[in-house]
């Protein structure tokens, strides 16, 4: 007979029995998810270009969890044969996590951006995004058990100036791929969702500012709305389980700002006093 901790502990997996593709899931916001959507429960294929990480982590994840394959997201026959494997290793696909990204040239000037940057950008942000909705409903729609699509994008969909023009056009243009693939989707019970996150010390983001982890963190603290708290990868990695979970079973075609509030706060209030 189970112990009451063994039942708690089973309904606390909020993915068991889901499987999970995740790109740019060898490290930072993919990495992370990929451990908690296997605390969850779930069966998670992680698709990356960083073969090494990638397969370390799958080790670590375990063979019966997990499994690893090269992809990159900008190749349409990448992507495809990410979400073939994903069914072929664990029998279907239930969640799809647009993940992958990178942050280009940490260039804020228009005047000297570059076309080959921009178009780059735009290559892996956007497009592969819509190649991973695209490859995930062809696998979800025929299969009729619904399923879940989200991707990352980043504050810099709701706020300007706080990142370059290439990752910013691509990143709230991915809210509005979010959005018609919500309405299109909608009728076959697959929800569509992202994450717009602030910056958390990802690999991807202290590289294009420059900083290691904990000076990153700490500048992005002391611009930050909300004080006391600092935003953790593992931050961002819970709100993508909220939404690839029950938990958010009639939430569609939302973008999910994981931000302190600073998209919606003005540095003007600093001159009233408590």
């Amino acid at each position: 007979m189970a112990s009451s901790s063994d039942a708690s502990a089973a309904a606390a997996k909020k993915l068991e029995g889901k499987v999970a593709l995740i790109t740019g899931g060898a490290s930072g916001i993919g990495e992370c998810t990929a451990r908690l959507f296997v605390q969850h429960g779930a069966s998670v294929v992680v698709a990356d270009i960083q073969d090494e990480a990638g397969a370390r982590l799958c080790a670590e994840l375990g063979e019966a969890a997990s499994s690893y394959i090269r992809c990159d997201v900008t190749s349409e026959p990448d992507v495809a044969a990410a979400v073939d494997h994903a069914v072929a290793r664990f029998g279907k696909l239930d969640i799809m996590f647009n993940n992958a990204g990178i942050g280009g040239a940490a260039c804020h000037s228009i005047r000297e951006s570059t076309k080959e940057d921009f178009e780059r950008v735009l290559s892996v942000n956007l497009v592969g995004p819509f190649l991973g909705t695209k490859h995930a409903a062809r696998v979800m729609v025929p299969a009729g058990r619904g399923g879940c699509i989200i991707g990352t994008s980043s504050l810099a969909s709701a706020m300007g100036g706080v990142a370059s023009h290439a990752y910013t056009c691509a990143k709230r243009a991915l809210v509005g791929l979010t959005e018609n693939a919500a309405a299109e989707l909608g009728r076959h019970g697959i929800r569509v969702n992202c994450v717009s996150p602030a910056a958390a010390a990802t690999p991807l983001a202290t590289g294009y500012v420059g900083l290691d982890g904990e000076a990153f963190e700490l500048v992005m603290e002391s611009l930050a709305n909300l004080k006391g708290v600092g935003l953790r990868v593992k931050d961002i990695a819970a709100a993508v389980l909220f939404l690839a979970s029950d938990d958010a079973r009639y939430v569609s075609g939302h973008n999910l700002l994981i931000d302190g509030g600073i998209s919606v706060s003005t540095p003007a209030f600093g001159i009233f006093k408590d």
